[in-house]
């Protein structure tokens, strides 16, 4: 009995040492646990947000959205995960994406505050303002037209002696130049003698008119001797002496650089003929080259500044006189011509200049000037100014309004609406702004909300766009970090400034919109679907038949290609010229004919290459140019007997892209083989026997 209650005592001790240590446990682990994990509140819980679902994409197709891991199934590439700003609601800082959905439209995006930041988001606003059109040109110093002047002989005979005898030499009015001997001069001076003794032995006659005649008589004479060349002195000389001579001297008409020396000593010389040429070098011209796109900007009279390597740091000045009104077929340019002075005789014909005009646009595209507001120019020389009208102080020309010239008067309401250049993204045709949308200027506010919106541009004038459509006075607009705005809408697969313009959300501002045909040749994006269009030239069956068998040769290197294979494809190009030599050009006539000639060398050139290669790289770069010719061909051809898919791969070559033919719709990359050998897409069905017309 005692041994009994023991064991019971032994018992109930064990039971209750197990429950204490129990009990000790779980204390243990209970302090543990508050120290590692502290008791949260309930406004703590509150603010706990689930974890957002996994999304994957593709970087080269952002379309593509799926829940796991994995291939792109277009083009086989790592996805990779697609994470998203989980703290935009609340204002807190994040990593993650800075754009988020908009549901009411797909061009507006919101940005959280921190986002903002990061991508250093900068907006002005669209506001008038004058800006400057700076036109560059170039060209040479050239001869004043107008300043230059000839020696030539009056009066036929030889040349004695040349004063001249050397071209260069600086000369002034009235030097002497040339001694000339002429016979009929001699005739001349003697004509004169005779004529005043005649009036000396008249003076003493009883006759007027007897008188009158003889000296009328030596008038004309005097006439003759001058316009042969001989100055007053000169005939006054032969009046005193009584002598006459039989060498004459010719004075310079004018002062000037002396630039052509056209004869020699002991020449024989007829009336006209050129002996010097004589330039005024004191006022020079520019001879500046325009190009058509500058044009608009360049005026009659306008100021032009320009810089010489002769003369570095030294700026000239001058007015332009003259634009030319056609334009060179070759250089697509027109002359401006600009005079300058000269006194200083430092620019020097055929020198190179660099000029630059600077003219302030107003709304329209018109030329501002106030200096010339009411003014009056003149036509012929625009460095005559005046208030009023009158006449040309230098060719007595009326002078012209100043706004008959295209210049127009400065007001506030002639500015143009002008944006930073940095706002626009231009994709060819399209320029897309990012627009800060009404009642979020505010960067604390937490909700920055932006627009994409497409806006028709203007020309460029230095750091502006003018703006002719899509934006009003005080907008705000993106001009700084828009592209990584349009960036994060391409990698949310959201419409961009690189979506299709047919399918562009942005609001349809454009007036240079293209249009469906331009839309189709264009062909921009190796994505876009288009039709292939044929010129309707049919063939015969056996033909066809013929020509399918040399297609089928074609399907043999592509697939090679994409094997990785460069032997098969040796021996496959090798089948396929046997193939194309085996075509009967025979089977077609007249205008087919001659067409199908011209296709046959293209193809039979891109095979001679393939045949040549014998690397893969090598191969695949004649592989694309077969290719791009077969193309060509199945377009212009009708052939119902052969099935076949334009694909494309916009990565080939450095990603320039290039197409191919295969004859089924499981993509096979003929450019990149087992590296990426579904990456492409199939752009068109060209040809479906059963459909019997073609079909995307």
């Amino acid at each position: 009995m005692k041994h009994h209650r023991m064991r019971g005592m032994q018992s109930l001790t064990l039971i209750v040492i197990i429950a204490l240590s129990f009990g000790a446990g779980i204390f243990a682990c209970k302090s543990l646990f508050v120290k590692a994990f502290p008791a949260t509140t309930t406004e703590s819980k509150s603010v706990v947000k689930p974890t957002a679902e996994e999304v994957w994409t593709c970087s080269m197709h952002p379309q593509i959205r799926l829940p796991r891991k994995g291939k792109c199934p277009v083009c086989f590439m790592d996805l990779i995960m697609l994470v998203s700003d989980t703290h935009e609601e609340d204002g807190t800082e994040g990593n993650g994406s800075a754009i988020s959905s908009a549901s009411d439209d797909l061009s507006r995006v919101r940005v959280s505050d921190y986002s903002r930041k990061l991508m250093e988001l900068e907006t002005v606003e669209v506001k008038r303002k004058f800006v400057e059109a700076e036109v560059r040109m170039v060209g040479k110093v050239e001869y004043d037209e107008t300043r230059i002047s000839y020696i030539s002989a009056w009066v036929p005979g030889r040349l004695e002696r040349l004063y001249v005898n050397y071209t260069g030499i600086p000369v002034r009015k009235g030097d002497h130049m040339v001694e000339i001997y002429s016979p009929d001069l001699m005739s001349a001076q003697e004509e004169l003698i005779q004529a005043l003794g005649t009036v000396e032995s008249l003076k003493k006659s009883d006759s007027a008119i007897v008188r009158r005649t003889a000296d009328s008589m030596v008038r004309a004479v005097r006439e003759k001797l001058r316009l042969l060349g001989l100055r007053e002195g000169q005939i006054r000389e032969i009046e005193t002496s009584g002598k006459s001579r039989d060498r004459i001297t010719i004075y310079a008409p004018a002062g000037g650089i002396v630039i052509y020396k056209n004869a020699s000593e002991g020449m024989y010389v007829q009336t006209g003929t050129r002996i010097y040429t004589i330039a005024d070098l004191s006022s020079v011209w520019i001879e500046l080259n325009a190009y058509e796109s500058d044009l608009g900007w360049v005026r009659y009279g306008g100021k032009v500044e320009f810089t010489t390597e002769a003369y570095p740091g030294r700026i000239f000045r001058g007015s332009i006189s003259f634009i030319d009104p056609t334009v060179d077929q070759q250089t697509r340019t027109s002359r401006v011509r600009v005079t300058v002075s000269n006194e200083s005789m430092a620019l020097k014909p055929g020198m190179f200049v660099r000029a630059t005009v600077r003219t302030v646009v107003a709304a329209g595209g018109h030329v501002m000037s106030s200096e010339l507001q009411g003014k009056w120019i003149s036509p012929m020389h625009p460095e005559i100014i005046k208030a009023a009208p009158g006449k040309c102080d230098v060719c007595g020309m009326p002078l012209v309004s100043a706004e008959s010239l295209g210049y127009v008067s400065g007001n506030e309401g002639n500015a143009p609406l002008v944006i930073p250049v940095s706002a626009a993204l231009r994709t060819g045709r399209r320029a897309v702004v990012y627009l800060q949308r009404s009642g979020y200027e505010t960067v604390a506010s937490g909700n920055n909300r932006y627009e994409g919106r497409e806006v028709v541009l203007g020309a460029r004038l230095g750091d502006y766009y003018i703006v002719e459509d899509g934006l009003k006075e005080g907008d705000r607009v993106v001009v700084r970090g828009a592209f990584k705005l349009d960036a994060e809408l391409q990698i949310q697969a959201r419409p961009s400034m690189m979506s299709q313009q047919s399918d562009s959300p942005f609001p349809d501002s454009t007036s240079n919109a293209l249009s469906s045909d331009e839309q189709i040749n264009s062909d921009d994006h190796a994505s876009i679907d288009i039709h292939m269009k044929n010129d309707g030239i049919s063939v015969n069956d056996e033909f066809r038949v013929q020509f399918g068998e040399f297609v089928k040769s074609y399907f043999k290197l592509h697939r090679a290609l994409a094997a990785d294979k460069p032997e098969e494809v040796s021996e496959f190009s090798v089948q396929a010229a046997e193939k194309l030599k085996a075509v009967n050009m025979e089977l077609l006539s007249g205008r087919s004919h001659m067409i199908w000639m011209k296709h046959l060398k293209g193809l039979r050139g891109g095979l001679d290459r393939l045949m040549q290669e014998r690397t893969l790289d090598r191969q695949r770069e004649a592989f694309e140019i077969l290719s791009s010719q077969l193309i060509l061909t199945v377009r212009t051809f009708s052939f119902g007997n052969i099935r076949m898919f334009r694909a494309t791969c916009p990565m080939a070559f450095d990603n320039k892209g290039a197409s191919w033919l295969q004859d089924s719709e499981m993509i096979a990359n003929p450019y990149f083989g087992a590296m990426m050998l579904q990456c492409g897409e199939i752009n068109e069905q060209i040809i479906d026997p059963q459909a019997g017309e073609s079909h995307e």
